[in-house]
């Protein structure tokens, strides 16, 4: 300053009245910059200075500098302070710059501290940066969901399963989970959970021995699916499987169901019994064709036999191993047998007169 003054002192009236025209513009423009910073941050760092956020003038000054929204990050800080959370500026700020919704994270945080849920300002910051809705989790950890099990968005209204017995049936069922925080982040999603119960009551209804174990006692069928851990590597835990609706595939409006199902298990019974009588029949015909095909191969033996006789008879009587008169015997009793056996086969004359 005292070499300002004697440049002033020892420079022409002319040049001192420049200067100091330059700085009255510069001291004027200093104000106007700093009305123009307490115009636009007065408010908010009033809010901080009345709530306790323990957030300064100069911090609100450096935010903007930072490209943050210094308001979202105040009234975050100052509804966490209200709801008696302790949650860091740095950790708002870091959380804001790396594109998360602060605003989000704390109302879940205030959600979770009044729920006393055990919720870290850390995991609420990841659940978020994951592309979850961390305010609709801690909502849904409160007030658990109810999912269709089948997905009707899906286009299908009923799972098919079939008993041991045979009876195909249509189940509907409804599970009600809630969100576990900690499993959150890498969790699987509800689809991992509506396909997991669908497997498992199929499974179930197919280790029944019959259908009326399923019309009789439902509650065994969720009983015994929601003891298989279904949650497990999800984001939800699973309170509860409630079977909503349990029905014969096929049968609609029948005032007796079992008498319906008798019916047609005692028509199914009838056409498999004419179906097998069918088969035996066919092969009783096969068989037979095979004897008959075995007595003419038979047949043809005798034939070739019978054709070595004569043969024979002629290698004895070379031999001299039958004499002439004993051949001629022995035509002669062949014709004598063939004579009989004729008038044994005669069948009667329609000619001959009726005995009275």
């Amino acid at each position: 300053m005292l070499a300002l003054w004697t440049f002033l002192a020892q420079g022409s009236t002319e040049d001192a009245s420049t200067l100091t025209i330059v700085l009255i513009g510069v001291g004027i423009l200093v104000l106007l910059v700093l009305a123009l910073l307490v115009f636009k941050y007065f408010s908010l760092w009033l809010q901080c200075v009345t709530t306790n956020a323990g957030i300064g003038f100069i911090e609100l000054v450096s935010m903007s500098l930072q490209k943050i929204n210094p308001r979202v990050i105040v009234q975050s800080k100052i509804a966490a302070v209200q709801a008696r959370l302790e949650i860091e500026t740095d950790a708002l700020k870091a959380h804001y710059l790396a594109g998360g919704h602060v605003t989000r994270v704390v109302q879940a945080m205030i959600a979770a501290h009044n729920a006393e849920l055990p919720l870290t300002i850390n995991v609420a910051r990841a659940i978020d940066l994951a592309g979850r809705d961390v305010l609709e989790a801690v909502q849904m950890y409160v007030k658990p969901r109810v999912i269709d099990c089948p997905d009707p968005a899906r286009g299908t209204d009923y799972l098919d399963a079939v008993a041991r017995d045979g009876i195909r049936m249509n189940i509907k069922a409804r599970v009600t989970v809630r969100a576990d925080l900690v499993k959150l982040v890498g969790g699987a999603t509800e689809e991992t959970i509506v396909a997991r119960v669908g497997q498992g009551i199929v499974s179930a209804i197919g280790s029944s021995d019959s259908y009326k174990d399923v019309l009789r006692d439902p509650d065994r069928i969720s009983k015994q699916v929601l003891a298989n851990s279904l949650d497990a590597q999800t984001a939800f835990e699973i309170v509860s499987i409630d079977i909503a609706d349990v029905s014969i595939a096929g049968i609609e409006n029948a005032a007796n169901v079992g008498a319906l199902l008798e019916a047609e298990r005692a028509e199914t019974d009838k056409i498999m019994r004419q179906a097998e009588a069918e088969g035996r029949r066919a092969m009783a015909v096969a068989q037979e064709q095979e004897m008959v095909a075995k007595v003419e191969a038979n047949r043809a033996k005798v034939v070739l036999a019978e054709a070595e006789v004569p043969l024979a008879f002629a290698d004895a009587l070379r031999a001299g191993k039958l004499g002439v008169m004993d051949y001629y015997s022995l035509k002669n009793i062949q014709a004598d047998t063939e004579m009989r056996r004729a008038i044994g086969e005669k069948p009667p004359s329609d000619t001959e007169p009726d005995s009275k």
